[in-house]
């Protein structure tokens, strides 16, 4: 009697978080996989929906539960991440709408559709809370900031910013910034590659092996971006500390200002910001 009683008693434990994705392509799979690494969520209790098997096998090979409905995930999750594409994702919300419930944290990760409009497709009162990651979010390295909707509540918001941290760095932030964030973080990435192949091609140039070169590239970017982090330095002080007088950085420095790679490199920030929201009126 008192064996049965025990196993009832564990029996009752609290229910576990179930994250749903609608959508499986490259950005769902990398929060996926961030928060199974991280233990925030066993691989079992994550469902994803995708029109064909393409794109879920890498949920399957993750130990992830799949199917192609959408409404699906709805029903069995709490925690719902719309990842397909823009243009696809107000005819998803459509689908859907009969299924959400009050218990539903729901989370979207398309660029350029707002909060106003998530809201607007969904049923009133809905928690819905938009995000906006980057691609390093596949080594649990990414810049993730959200933004919550009207009726998402701090216990909500927090419980997504637990989660998400497990794919990198993720900051609440009114949703202006969300745009901006795309042309800093989203688009940056590509920006500092251009520049971590530029640094790789002057070492080239000068005589050193393209691996080596390439290697010893992004491995500085990194190093630098883990000592601006962890010590809280703003960069142009740690340019400092490493800037001797007369020495081999300032000569380096100078030829980057004739080159104007700070304008440049602010003036594109500036483009792919405007171009967010373009494409969020549109």
């Amino acid at each position: 009697m008192g064996g049965g009683r025990g196993s009832k008693m564990a029996a009752t434990g609290p229910a576990p978080l179930r994250v749903g994705f609608v959508g499986a392509g490259r950005m769902a799979e990398a929060i996926a996989q961030g928060l199974i690494r991280a233990g925030k969520v066993e691989a079992q209790h994550v469902l994803a929906s995708a029109p064909t098997d393409r794109g879920l096998c890498h949920f399957q090979a993750l130990g992830c539960q799949t199917t192609h409905s959408n409404r699906e995930v709805l029903q069995s999750c709490s925690v719902i991440i719309f990842a397909t594409k823009p243009h696809v994702l107000p005819a998803v919300l459509a689908e859907v709408a009969p299924v959400v419930t009050a218990k539903h944290i729901l989370v979207s990760v398309a660029a350029g559709v707002s909060l106003s409009v998530l809201e607007e497709l969904l049923p009133p009162n809905a928690q819905v809370l938009r995000v906006s990651p980057s691609l390093p979010c596949v080594v649990q390295e990414g810049a993730i900031v959200m933004a919550r909707g009207r009726h998402a509540g701090s216990n909500e918001t927090k419980l997504l910013q637990n989660l998400l941290d497990a794919c990198g760095q993720c900051e609440e932030v009114p949703e202006a910034y969300i745009d901006i964030h795309t042309g800093l973080s989203s688009s940056g990435v590509a920006f500092v590659c251009t520049f971590s192949e530029a640094l790789a091609e002057g070492a080239i140039k000068m005589g050193m092996p393209s691996g080596l070169a390439h290697r010893i590239a992004a491995q500085t970017l990194l190093g630098t971006g883990k000592m601006l982090l962890q010590e809280g330095k703003h960069p142009a002080q740690l340019r400092t500390d490493v800037c001797t007088p007369g020495g081999t950085t300032i000569y380096g420095l100078h030829a980057l200002e004739q080159g104007g790679l700070r304008a440049a490199t602010m003036s594109a920030v500036e483009a792919a910001t405007c171009r967010a929201k373009e494409l969020c009126r549109k």
